[in-house]
């Protein structure tokens, strides 16, 4: 039985092993079917790009691409969504239908049918945003729907098949030296690899005690799945909750069992389980808020925070991180640069936890930081949506320009 490859990157730090792990998965379950056909474009035609996903909804995926989708230049390229997920009836979804020219909703469809329907809106690059993770459909991929196909955003790693021609990155995602882990030719993209949507508003923040959280405490914060904290990291957690006195750990409460594992998991470690805050879920932009009341957010290890943590910066709180050695690990280490944090990123856990520990005994540190935050946040790359969607479309134009020459995908820096 094939191992999925979305589970292995929250286990695995190497990027051989995802590769083995995803072409192993592709071999069985979505091996290549087709060619693409041949295109013949006019000269003066606008470049036809899909964009494919099961998240075109209130989902992170969503929310990070929605802002660049409004952004295309609609002179130069004609955007198309070929949604594979539901429709939530959410103000996310309703402004992504908007944004794109034409929205496919194909959910009902088969693959074959899906194929068929690509090839029929003329979709010259298909962007695939899903990857492996939850509603994806590599099958449709796997019979060459467009010319070419792109792997972005939703799923951080390689493919590991060969009919994905391309994956977009950044120099600080994929290290030059290691390209020879994917099985994608590799697109750098200054600054980061991720878009953001610079539109999104700061709802009222609520007070402390609305949310469980008491007034004097310092609170570490770590919004990210259950699933991305591992043993190791919740040790770290568990030192800097003891060294740091009326601190708490605040968390997200996805899952009943998870909250109640992860509290006796503390009691174990010496720590009392009230120390563990639970916030439950809610709208977006009430999440969104809610991190400004936090004192400093966590990173995870080896998969980080992603859509978490430009989610924190933008709400104005510091992210501490570990450099990890895949993909998925090195996620927080691109946007802190490309909001000129280069500072809290760290190269080992006991680095992370110093720097952790320092930030919170060091309250003109904090200060310092938020301040640096605040100024850069709307002067820096990372949350300028208009600068990355003309990266995104320069690359897009030298992926079809190397096509219509008749050159092999190659890998290339916009």
């Amino acid at each position: 039985m094939a191992v999925d490859p979305f589970t292995f990157l929250h286990a695995s730090s190497s990027p051989a092993h995802q590769l083995t792990c995803a072409k192993t998965f592709v071999a069985r379950v979505a091996p290549e079917r087709g060619a693409a056909r041949p295109r013949t474009p006019s000269p003066v035609s606008r470049l036809r790009i899909g964009y494919m996903s099961a998240d075109f909804r209130n989902h992170a995926i969503g929310h990070l691409m929605v802002g660049a989708i409004e952004e295309h230049d609609r002179e130069r390229f004609e955007v198309s969504a070929i949604s594979l997920g539901i429709d939530d009836r959410s103000e996310l979804r309703d402004r992504l239908k908007a944004a794109f020219e034409r929205f496919e909703d194909v959910n009902h469809l088969p693959d074959e049918d899906v194929v068929e329907r690509i090839r029929q809106l003329d979709i010259e690059i298909l962007v695939d945003l899903g990857g492996f993770t939850a509603g994806a459909r590599p099958k449709i991929l796997a019979r060459r729907a467009a010319p070419i196909q792109v792997n972005y955003l939703g799923y951080p790693g390689t493919m590991g098949a060969t009919y994905m021609d391309y994956v977009m990155a950044d120099p600080i995602i994929v290290p030059e030296a290691e390209q020879n882990h994917y099985a994608e030719k590799v697109i750098y993209l200054p600054d980061s690899y991720q878009p953001t949507d610079s539109r999104r508003s700061l709802a009222n923040v609520p007070a402390r005690s609305e949310v469980g959280l008491a007034d004097d405490a310092f609170v570490y914060c770590a919004f990210n799945r259950t699933s991305k904290i591992t043993p190791v990291l919740f040790d770290v957690w568990m030192r800097l909750l003891a060294k740091t006195a009326g601190s708490v750990l605040w968390l997200l409460d996805a899952d009943p069992i998870a909250s109640e594992n992860l509290k006796r998991e503390a009691v174990a470690r010496g720590i009392a389980a009230e120390r563990i805050v639970f916030a439950p879920h809610v709208p977006a932009d009430a999440h969104l808020a809610r991190h400004q009341l936090a004192d400093l957010y966590l990173d995870t290890l080896p998969y980080n925070a992603h859509t978490a943590a430009s989610d924190a910066l933008w709400a104005g709180l510091p992210v501490v991180t570990c450099l990890g050695t895949a993909f998925a690990g090195r996620v927080a280490a691109s946007i802190l640069t490309a909001v000129a944090l280069p500072e809290l990123v760290t190269r080992s856990l006991d680095d992370y936890e110093g720097l952790a520990l320092r930030i919170a005994h060091d309250s003109e540190l904090r200060s310092a930081l938020r301040s640096k935050l605040a100024s850069q946040r709307t002067t820096w790359p990372l949350f300028d949506t208009a600068r990355m969607t003309r990266h995104v479309e320069k690359a897009f134009n030298e992926m079809w320009r190397r096509h219509c020459a008749g050159e092999a995908p190659a890998s290339f820096a916009v």
